[in-house]
């Protein structure tokens, strides 16, 4: 959807449906009931007013996260916003402070917006008299403060958990220790939500099924934080040639689709294949299982490279290039294309790293 200050925008399908379903609820149940003898039509207008200041109110959440992060020196690499607020995609902070920094300012941003918002809707209602107009400020205001202040929660991957997460790194010294601490105080948390979410469900209260999906998204979501800190932690002082496979699979990029799955390499038992110039010099990836889904009739018209991840957009490495750095500047999960003097030389795979990271987490025996 653009960029913002430099940093590219995605809208993720859920946001439209935020806005559809906060437009619906605010006008037809809500503001009847706060400023009632309205027209339907005033009442739906103001609801999709309030629902685009909520959804404002989230971008400016995450542009918060993401210019900070990048005065700070750190990589950004997109905002999302979804319909349980957004996800700011960059490098890991190096430093407890920064780390706090970055975290803090998007609950501040929050709760800095939410008492504009509820400031003018009290001035637009005591000042001016608009009745309307207020109500739809002073909603998006409490919106936002619920926001600052539920984000505010010490479990990850809320800004909260991130807080609790530099706190225990500046203490403790260990950043993979901290990421599993507030790793498992977001498990806590989104347990408690769904619970909380589940039992309010039962009560016949519909907001308890918003508790149960942001609950198992915290869960879930922290699980992943707590698996990545054990998968670091394992791999600490890891060089990428002790973890890539080889003979890498390749296929020249300038064959047509048709020709292209009729080479060894679309058969191989990899998950990519790398595609070379005439040079052999490696140009991109390519999965070989998505390109069988290409309908028969369209193959010979289609590039094999045209359908590649090109070279900018894959996770590349050199054989002497420590592993957990790799990890830390990916913008995608592995495949690790690894290279010498623009040459494929090997690959690491996600399995390659579950291995050596089960290999090398300590193991306890029973007497």
């Amino acid at each position: 959807m653009g960029r913002i200050f430099g940093i590219p925008l995605r809208i993720h399908w859920s946001a439209p449906v935020l806005v559809l379903f906060f437009g619906v609820g605010l006008g037809g149940q809500a503001l009847p009931v706060w400023v009632p003898g309205r027209s339907g039509t005033a009442y739906g207008l103001a609801g999709l007013v309030g629902s685009l200041l909520l959804t404002a109110s989230l971008l400016l959440h995450e542009t918060a996260h993401a210019v900070t992060a990048r005065r700070a020196g750190i990589r950004v690499d997109d905002m999302t916003v979804f319909a349980l607020g957004g996800v700011t995609r960059m490098a890991r902070p190096p430093s407890p402070r920064r780390q706090a920094t970055v975290a803090g300012i998007g609950p501040l941003s929050s709760l800095v917006l939410g008492g504009l918002f509820v400031a003018s809707g009290i001035g637009a209602e005591d000042a001016l008299g608009w009745s309307l107009p207020a109500a739809v400020l002073l909603w998006a205001g409490w919106a936002n403060l619920l926001l600052g202040v539920f984000n505010l929660l010490p479990a990850a991957p809320l800004d909260g958990g991130r807080l609790l997460l530099a706190a225990v790194w500046w203490r403790k010294g260990d950043r993979e220790q901290a990421e599993r601490v507030a790793g498992r105080a977001g498990q806590v948390g989104g347990l408690l939500l769904c619970a909380v979410g589940w039992v309010e469900f039962l009560r016949g209260d519909g907001a308890g099924i918003w508790l149960l999906f942001i609950g198992f998204f915290m869960w879930s979501s922290a699980q992943a934080e707590v698996r990545r800190a054990a998968l670091v932690t394992a791999l600490r002082g890891t060089r990428v040639a002790q973890a890539m496979s080889f003979p890498v699979p390749t296929g020249p990029d300038w064959l047509t689709l048709d020709r292209f799955l009729a080479e060894p390499a679309a058969r191989t038992r990899y998950p990519v294949v790398v595609l070379v110039d005439p040079a052999g010099r490696a140009s991109g990836l390519v999965d070989p299982r998505r390109l069988a889904a290409v309908p028969p009739g369209r193959r010979a018209g289609l590039r094999i490279r045209d359908l590649a991840t090109p070279l900018p957009g894959c996770l590349v490495a050199a054989p002497g290039d420590d592993l957990v750095d790799v990890l830390d500047r990916a913008t995608a999960p592995p495949p690790i294309l690894v290279l010498d003097d623009g040459r494929p030389i090997g690959i690491v795979t996600v399995e390659a790293l579950d291995r050596i990271a089960r290999n090398r987490r300590p193991t306890t025996t029973a007497e």
